[in-house]
């Protein structure tokens, strides 16, 4: 396995101090808006602004009225990649960024009927475009198997790496290395989130594709000063001021306080979902309380129809009984 080429600046340690700084303070505290209305609103914004990103022009409302279900007016082909992302954006838990076969499926989702051959990689060589003109060629597209493979080499093996950066790195390398013939960036932009999502949950909160639509003409000049050295460092420094100032919005969404009863069975009920669970599953997903508080909890919960019960005491399996909105 050959690691990415990259070079960790001081301006690089102090965006990972800054961000994993947040990341700690955060870890314990409480949503203000539910999970469910929270992750919906995260899905619109980066469905949206990451297809805006590649030139759709559907609104943040009509992404949401295609989220719902409802019918809307506009071209063809960007509907079809909006419907496209949400059904993709609906599977994200079932992905595990460190495998390669997860990747090719979650093109082949995001770009069905949009490409012939959705979910394998190019067999043509292509060109980078900039003002009209290719400023650079990407790699030619017999070996993209074997960058590929190396790519997902580093991200399962590498050791020395801090998470936050890997997810930086994976992204430009992608980038870089054009895989596809179409879908490069909207990969790139998600690949990047499942690797975040890996090191914290509370980036399933947030949406960096808005920023990075917002501060477009940077993240381009970032790719193409890395393509320049040679080196992901200029795009690493980049995608970390995004990820702090993400971070430092979502601060505004999050409160000084523990979680009461009714927002643990919540989040309970957001993580485990279909899945039964224990009372030692669920004081995994709550360190922080002690074990009468878990009983105490789950029983109200069973009391109040939200959860159903087999067994008694410590042999307790527990499941939703009712989808909570």
């Amino acid at each position: 396995m050959e690691a990415p080429p990259y070079t960790i600046t001081s301006q690089i340690l102090h965006l990972v101090s800054e961000v994993q700084f947040l990341l700690g303070e955060s870890k314990h505290l409480t949503v203000k808006k539910p999970s469910v209305k929270l992750r919906k609103e995260n899905k619109i914004k980066t469905i949206h602004h990451s297809l805006a990103i590649e030139g759709n022009s559907l609104t943040e409302a009509q992404v949401s009225s295609l989220i719902e279900g409802k019918k809307v007016i506009g071209p063809k082909k960007q509907i079809l990649e909006v419907k496209n992302a949400i059904q993709l954006y609906e599977r994200v838990g079932e992905l595990n960024p460190l495998r390669e076969s997860d990747f090719l499926k979650a093109h082949k989702i995001l770009m069905t009927g949009l490409l012939d051959k959705p979910g394998f990689y190019r067999s043509q060589a292509v060109g980078i475009f900039k003002d009209g003109k290719v400023s650079r060629m990407a790699p030619p597209a017999k070996q993209i198997r074997g960058l590929m493979l190396n790519l997902f080499s580093f991200v399962n093996t590498d050791k020395e790496t801090l998470p936050l950066v890997m997810a930086c790195i994976f992204h430009y390398e992608l980038e870089f290395i054009h895989p596809f013939e179409d879908g490069n960036g909207r990969m790139g932009r998600l690949w990047q989130q499942l690797l975040l999502m890996k090191a914290s949950p509370v980036f399933e909160y947030l949406s960096i594709e808005s920023l990075i639509h917002q501060n477009q003409k940077k993240y381009y000049l970032a790719l193409e000063k890395s393509d320049v050295k040679g080196e992901s460092t200029d795009f690493i420094e980049f995608s970390l001021e995004m990820i702090l100032k993400s971070l430092k919005e979502f601060s505004g969404e999050i409160i000084s306080a523990k979680p009461k009863a009714g927002d643990r069975i919540d989040l309970a009920a957001e993580y485990f979902k279909s899945q039964s669970f224990t009372r030692k599953d669920y004081m995994n997903l709550f360190k922080e309380i002690a074990t009468a508080t878990a009983s105490r909890d789950l029983a109200q919960a069973v009391a109040s129809g939200l959860l159903k019960i087999n067994g008694t005491k410590s042999k307790a399996v527990y499941s939703l009984s009712k989808k909570k909105k």
